[in-house]
């Protein structure tokens, strides 16, 4: 009598195409398809991968902008970037408060 193989998790269970219907996502999937299919890159594999899943947003189609610059703001040390300068305070506990003190009545 031979033994019985259990065939049932042979097979690999995964997406092969966007369960939503959004033309958007469809597009993005065309073009990774391409691209992990004519490229050895692994990116572009993992991209479209991702594509397939829930909630996974790793790439969207639209315009590039300036968003980083509105979300920032100008970067420091540039004029009008609303940053202030770096000054080492001057007061009695900092570096150049050492020794005797002459606003004090007594020697410390």
């Amino acid at each position: 009598m031979g033994v019985d193989i259990r065939h049932n998790k042979d097979r690999k269970i995964r997406r092969k195409e966007p369960r939503s219907q959004d033309i958007y996502l469809r597009l993005l999937v065309k073009l990774y398809r391409f691209l992990a299919r004519r490229t050895n890159s692994t990116f572009n594999q993992v991209v479209l991968k991702r594509l397939f899943m829930k909630n996974k947003t790793a790439v969207v189609v639209g315009t590039v902008t300036d968003d980083v610059y509105r979300h920032f703001g100008k970067a420091p040390g540039t004029p009008h970037s609303h940053t202030k300068p770096y000054v080492r305070s001057k007061g009695q506990k900092f570096e150049r408060a050492r020794g005797r003190r002459a606003s004090r009545g007594y020697k410390n």
